[in-house]
């Protein structure tokens, strides 16, 4: 079992930045492709973004490309997604996710095993 933790959400102004950590105490996560997904209010949860293993590849949303990335730091078991020029379509709880699966597509919330409980981001117009 991997616990994932997720930290730094908040109220942003649109144009403003934030930085989203997934921290999995205790676990090594190196063996784990991460992944970002968001859910808006009423809408279904959908992919923002993925990186795998070693780092050798990221994957991104369209709606976020350019503006978000993603990495991680295996030696501290932490993935991270910096946000920046955040608009208020942005806004939603926003989950880590983890999975040990190789030459999956990483956009697809099926393929994840483990989730953290979500960290809400807002972003006022």
């Amino acid at each position: 079992q991997v616990q994932l933790v997720e930290s730094g959400g908040g109220l942003v102004q649109a144009g403003g930045s934030l930085r989203l950590s997934c921290a999995a105490p205790g676990r090594t996560s190196s063996r784990h492709a991460m992944g970002w997904f968001r859910q808006a209010p009423g809408k279904e949860r959908e992919f923002v973004a993925a990186i795998t293993r070693s780092s050798t590849s990221t994957y991104y949303a369209d709606s976020v490309k350019g503006r978000f990335t993603i990495s991680r730091d295996n030696a501290k078991n932490t993935a991270y997604l910096q946000m920046n020029s955040l608009k208020p379509e942005d806004t939603a709880v926003y989950y880590c996710a983890a999975t040990m699966r190789l030459y999956v597509d990483y956009s697809d919330s099926a393929w994840y095993d483990y989730w953290g409980q979500g960290t809400q981001v807002t972003v006022s117009s």
